[in-house]
């Protein structure tokens, strides 16, 4: 193999990449058996949603969906292996020392996001030492290999520089040259730098992915749902002790392209703080009720499981939902009145908020007087007639209707602080969000979609409407700017679900602009004035745009 006292750039890259990834997936791996909140990336993920402003946390939600949170970590993924990590092997091939200084500002950075969670533990620090740990080594045996470390290279014309004395001179004879004199196969010169050893670095490299893609998913299956989800298939839900009344005939108008009147639970919106879903042990969950109380209490899975469940048809609303957006479900929810929970700990008088806390530390304000005014306000165990998928929120999560869901929805919850909104605050108040968020009435078209190309004649125009605990009375569709006109409206089962709409329309050619707006059970028809979703929610009317050729 040829010799050369130069390491390409590529090469330099590929020993920093190689050993980055080494790292990241033993700290996966080591972070499976502590928890895999203490993962690194997920750790300065997680800390990057705390620092990052609100807009542009808004525009993140606008622009990913419920994949921000998956861009995240594949952006943190992306800078340390694509950014940092070349830069640590460029380093380490000037001193090994420089390597090893870049790997431990690496995971001082990794070290701090995960001790500076709420309730991290020294045991936490484990996984980002691990992977350090195992980078250095990695990163100096890929060195050696690179290098040589000494060891003879076997070469074919070697540079003159390494040349030994031609035949006759007192080092003796050699063999192999291109003169026609022989030359040794092997030809090191002590005090020479190492020579790049291509094929060895290539090799090296090769065990190193495989090391690190092995580690890697073997962390991520370890540190799975597979607890969880065995658990969870074990349960065994009991039946309402107050049934829901059945969806009436009429209350899905069956329409292509309309939202469906239950949302299946794989299509439901989920809109997270935290980068991972918390995987919680049903036999481990407890609901702690304490604060402005008279009892204190703690609840098990099984003691909610053996109280009286009510089940309910609501309909959820994401308060970051722009005007026309995707983020709004509904479902059947099975689960414990949350006043009859409350109750048993005994109100203290002068309470107004419930400040719910999540398994993964995430917290929320619920107004009192909405969850105790007699509303179908659960303790959800079940979603859709199945135990609650886990990523919403089992074993158990709260529903309330009537209240955008950063308020009133709280997944995987384990703590209620009974206490009122000018003592505490919860997670997105101080973050430039209101501190209650009643849903405020609105409508959305589904058929057709924007810029859809119709043809000429009858069309159907289709969607939903909802005004959560109020309920939907009117839907109004106008096109391009002419009078309203009242739409169909599909059956509901009581005011706390979305309503389907539809209106037949004869279709000129043309472009055409289609508004909607809706009017609720108190009388009000909802504003055409446009308004961001922070503080409380967008409003304006859903308008969209189409073609007729």
């Amino acid at each position: 193999m040829q010799r050369n006292s130069v390491v390409p750039a590529w090469a330099r890259a590929l020993l920093g990449l190689v050993a980055g990834g080494v790292a990241l997936g033993i700290a996966q791996l080591v972070a499976a058996f502590v928890g895999p909140e203490t993962f690194p990336v997920l750790a300065v993920g997680d800390a990057t949603v705390d620092l990052t402003p609100a807009p542009v946390k808004e525009f993140a939600i606008r622009t990913f969906g419920e994949s921000d949170k998956a861009v995240l970590v594949g952006g943190v993924l992306v800078v340390v292996l694509f950014g940092v990590a070349p830069l640590i092997g460029m380093l380490a091939l000037r001193r090994l020392s420089y390597g090893f200084a870049g790997l431990a500002v690496f995971g001082v950075v990794g070290l701090l996001a995960v001790l500076t969670r709420p309730e991290a533990g020294v045991l936490d620090a484990l996984p980002t030492l691990a992977g350090v740990g195992a980078g250095a080594w990695a990163l100096a045996w890929l060195v050696r290999r690179a290098t040589g470390d000494g060891e003879p290279v076997h070469t074919i014309g070697a540079p003159s520089s390494l040349q030994p004395a031609r035949a006759g001179a007192p080092d003796g004879p050699a063999s192999g040259g291109g003169d026609g004199v022989e030359r040794p196969a092997v030809m090191w010169v002590a005090g020479e730098p190492p020579a790049f050893d291509r094929r060895r670095l290539l090799t090296g490299a090769a065990g190193g992915v495989a090391a690190a893609g092995a580690t890697y998913l073997l962390g991520r299956t370890l540190g799975g749902r597979q607890t969880v989800d065995i658990a969870r298939a074990g349960v065994a839900l009991p039946k309402p002790a107050t049934p829901a009344r059945p969806i009436p005939a009429g209350a899905d108008l069956r329409i292509g392209g309309l939202s469906p009147f239950i949302t299946p639970n794989k299509d439901f919106y989920r809109v997270d703080t935290a980068l991972i879903v918390p995987q919680v042990d049903p036999d481990d969950w407890t609901l702690r009720i304490h604060g402005m109380v008279d009892r204190p209490v703690e609840i098990t899975y099984a003691d909610l499981l053996k109280m009286p469940l009510t089940e309910a048809d609501v309909t959820l609303t994401c308060v970051s939902n722009e005007v026309g957006g995707p983020l709004a479900g509904n479902a059947r929810w099975l689960g414990v009145r949350m006043a009859e929970v409350l109750r048993q700990a005994g109100l203290q008088s002068g309470a107004d908020m419930l400040l719910s806390t999540s398994e993964d530390g995430f917290t929320c304000g619920t107004p009192l007087d909405v969850v105790m005014d007699g509303r179908d306000a659960l303790f959800a165990v079940a979603m859709n007639g199945e135990v609650l998928p886990v990523d919403h929120g089992f074993p158990v999560r709260q529903v309330v209707p009537g209240l955008y869901g950063y308020v009133s929805a709280t997944k995987w919850v384990v703590d209620i602080k009974v206490t009122r909104f000018d003592r505490d605050q919860a997670y997105w108040t101080p973050r430039g969000w209101s501190a209650k968020g009643p849903i405020k009435t609105q409508s959305r078209i589904d058929v057709p979609k924007p810029a859809d190309t119709l043809k000429p004649g009858r069309n159907t125009v289709a969607g939903v409407a909802w005004a959560q605990h109020t309920g939907v009375d009117a839907v109004e569709v106008r096109f391009d700017g002419g009078e309203w006109r009242q739409a169909k409206l599909a059956e509901v089962p009581g005011p706390d679900t979305w309503r389907q709409w539809s209106i037949d329309w004869d279709a000129r050619p043309g472009e055409h602009r289609i508004e909607v707006r809706a009017t609720d059970a108190s009388g009000y028809t909802q504003t055409g004035e446009l308004a961001p979703v922070a503080p409380d929610g967008a409003t304006g009317w859903h308008t969209i745009t189409v073609n007729v050729v």
